[in-house]
């Protein structure tokens, strides 16, 4: 319960925002570009965050880490609800960022504590929250934020977040698997510098254009940062991510699917209300209110926390690659519905539930993808890291709609109909992509058929 609700409060974080954006620059009387900094300050810090708190909590213990988590997204949550200014609110982004370890250091409780015929059901349970969360995210933004202000879309997982850092840690118990080796500065500092290079670039992809200068600095800068980070993780002793299971088959399908898979997801779920709030007048569109275009979200929502409770039982009868196949098309298949079919509302009702329900089923069933191809003692960095790839996905996602719109903008300044339709297809394509790649996973293992290293990181308490 207390993993469950942690994990929800941070994916409702992550989504909350996105319909009420020009809501929140008119409120705090700043532009666009400004406001778009509180997707852009998140991505970066929850980028960097995510895979080093996962490794953190195999080192220190998962549970210290979980609380750590929690209670930092409460405090950036509440620092967002009672900002005075954008700034302020900005930074609260920033802040909550550090809550993209509480789903890698969770994935590792769940393996050292549950017993091995159910971490299965477990971790796919915990996985799907993440789509079920962006989902509701989505659908209470409008209501929340008309009802209660938008101050209320932080309070909300201001206030779960810190009741489950209250339950962790009166609950959770210490992790008894443990790496005993300290961690190196230089590989963190170079992860980071990296990552907030690239998230940096994507995400301002749209407003500065894909061939100019800054862009192609970010995206060279980070790429020579890559090549280092990469280079002295190799030789490291005791490296911060251990590239030898970045390079294990089930490890980096994984995290090919996982970068794909959240392309689509968060750019799903952003172009989905904007198409919905369309005016009629412009020839397509329905032209519903914020609050509406959300409700189009739930049967997505509902379906991929239904597809969580069923991903696991469903993989032990039908295998679990057969389904994550499956689910990225079936995700795919939602979106080209929508591509085609948006002329009433139960079109768009339709499509979301749909592709909901593929995405749900791919998601539940990846991160036991990674929790069992690596030792117990890698749990957490393994699936941070392959979380992380999923919010670059996201990232990346939002800043190739976001340039597919503005490219299509009619004289004014509106984003076509074709525009919109050519976002569908791109989101359909790269769910097919991730089920293409689902091909390359390997049979999962049973949880108690544990992979093992050799040398100082397979040392446990």
């Amino acid at each position: 319960m207390v993993l469950t609700v942690g994990v929800t409060a941070f994916s409702l974080v992550q989504s909350l925002i996105i319909p009420v954006m020009g809501t929140l620059a008119e409120q705090y009387d700043t532009d666009r570009s400004t406001i778009t900094w509180l997707l852009t300050a998140y991505l970066m810090s929850a980028s960097v965050f995510t895979p080093v708190l996962g490794r953190l909590g195999d080192a220190w213990g998962k549970d210290r880490v979980l609380v750590g988590c929690l209670a930092v997204l409460s405090l950036g949550c509440a620092i967002s609800a009672l900002a005075p200014d954008a700034a302020w609110l900005i930074a609260g982004r920033a802040v909550q960022g550090v809550g993209g370890g509480i789903l890698p250091v969770s994935f590792g409780i769940i393996r050292d504590e549950f017993p091995s015929e159910r971490v299965p059901f477990a971790v796919s349970f915990t996985s799907s929250l993440l789509a079920f969360g962006i989902g509701c995210g989505t659908v209470l933004a409008g209501p929340l934020s008309d009802a209660l202000g938008s101050s209320a879309l932080f309070w909300l997982p201001c206030g779960a977040s810190a009741a489950a850092a209250a339950a962790a840690f009166r609950y959770v118990p210490s992790s008894p698997v443990r790496s005993r080796e300290r961690i190196s500065v230089t590989p963190v500092v170079l992860l980071a510098a990296w990552l907030i290079m690239l998230v940096l670039a994507i995400s301002e992809s749209p407003r500065w254009g894909w061939s100019s200068p800054q862009l192609l600095g970010l995206l060279t800068g980070s790429l020579a940062l890559l090549v280092a980070w990469i280079r002295i993780e190799t030789v490291s002793r005791v490296p911060l991510i251990d590239i030898r299971l970045m390079r294990r088959r089930g490890v980096w399908a994984a995290n090919l699917v996982a970068l794909l898979i959240g392309f689509g997801l968060y750019a799903f779920s952003s172009l989905v209300p904007q198409l919905a709030q369309t005016s009629p007048a412009s020839g397509f569109g329905l032209g519903v209110s914020v609050s509406e275009s959300g409700l189009m979200m739930m049967p997505g929502c509902l379906l991929s926390f239904l597809a969580g409770l069923l991903a696991a039982p469903a993989a032990a009868r039908f295998g679990a690659k057969r389904l994550m196949v499956l689910g990225a098309c079936t995700g795919g298949a939602g979106s080209a519905m929508i591509a085609f079919m948006h002329d009433h509302t139960w079109h768009l009702y339709l499509g979301a539930g749909v592709n909901g329900l593929g995405v749900g089923f791919t998601l539940a069933l990846l991160a036991n993808v990674v929790v069992t191809a690596v030792p117990a003692a890698q749990t957490g960095v393994a699936s941070g890291m392959n979380a992380n790839l999923r919010t670059i996905g996201g990232s990346i996602g939002s800043g190739v709609l976001a340039g597919v719109l503005a490219a299509t903008q009619n004289a004014g300044g509106a984003p076509t109909e074709g525009g919109y339709i050519r976002g569908f297809v791109i989101i359909a394509g790269m769910l097919l992509a991730a089920g293409a790649a689902a091909l390359t996973i390997p049979a999962l293992l049973s949880h108690s058929q544990k992979p093992s290293l050799t040398g100082p990181l397979a040392s446990t308490t």
